[in-house]
């Protein structure tokens, strides 16, 4: 892969889009080769944590323009299998592992909806977000009138979507879209910090846990409580579990399989 690279740290893949003097945006050749790299993700069964961010101090600064423009001379319906594809690629809410967007400059467009999808937002302070898809006469389409409105409410989401303002990482924090907002120089290492924190965790507890928050968000209360005593049931049934007991027992950290 060229455009986007993927690294293995112990536990914690980083996957960096790399277009360097296009802040990060992306084409076709991208778009495959990040589907390619979540794959490589999902069949690594070391990988507890996935961090996404982006070189040449962006993020991500949304479609290439000349690929939207050869985007319009498919029939809808290739346009909407296309973006069937694309959208599963960034479904993350489907990884069973924790997924962290670590934005380090433009995340405007698709970029934006791919910090959206992820589990955590950690923000440098310079970065700038926006939702420009009205801008250049189209809506988001990688689940972004979903999450986003989830995390920060309806009328903030049409405000942002309806205009495609840009904002500041300040101002995702005050609404809540954004977890942590920190100085440039400390975005990669409180994020890899916190990365590792994750991956101390028992993997089939965090999946569960996971699973059980995102299944609450389409669900009611008895169907959540059913949901939580199945995934219960599981983690509770695992070699992980019955390694936590004893490690607490004998005053020990414990070491996690994901079994």
């Amino acid at each position: 892969m060229e455009n986007i690279l993927l690294h293995q740290e112990n536990h914690i893949a980083v996957l960096t889009i790399n277009r360097p003097g296009f802040k990060n945006a992306l084409d076709r050749k991208t778009y495959d080769e990040f589907a390619l790299a979540i794959e490589t993700v999902k069949s690594n069964t070391r990988t507890r944590v996935l961090v996404i961010t982006g070189v040449d101090n962006s993020f991500c600064s949304g479609i290439d323009l000349s690929y939207a423009k050869a985007l319009t001379e498919l029939s809808q319906i290739e346009f909407m299998t296309m973006m069937k594809k694309v959208q599963a690629t960034f479904a993350f809410e489907n990884l069973s592992i924790p997924v962290i967007a670590a934005v380090n400059g433009y995340a405007l467009g698709n970029g934006c909806d791919i910090a959206l999808a992820a589990d955590f937002i950690f923000s440098a302070q310079s970065a700038v977000f926006s939702m420009a898809y009205t801008n250049v006469g189209m809506i988001p389409d990688l689940g972004g009138t979903f999450r986003l409105t989830r995390l920060v409410g309806p009328s903030i989401a049409k405000e942002l979507i309806l205009t495609g303002d840009r904002f500041t990482a300040q101002r995702g924090l005050e609404i809540g879209m954004i977890n942590r907002v920190l100085p440039d120089a400390d975005l990669m290492g409180s994020v890899m910090g916190f990365s590792e924190k994750l991956a101390k965790r028992a993997p089939i507890a965090m999946a569960m846990a996971k699973k059980s928050i995102n299944n609450s968000l389409a669900s009611d209360l008895t169907t959540t409580l059913d949901f939580e005593a199945y995934n219960q049931s599981l983690c509770i049934k695992s070699a992980d579990s019955s390694e936590a007991v004893a490690a607490m027992m004998e005053k020990r950290l414990p070491v996690f399989s994901g079994r």
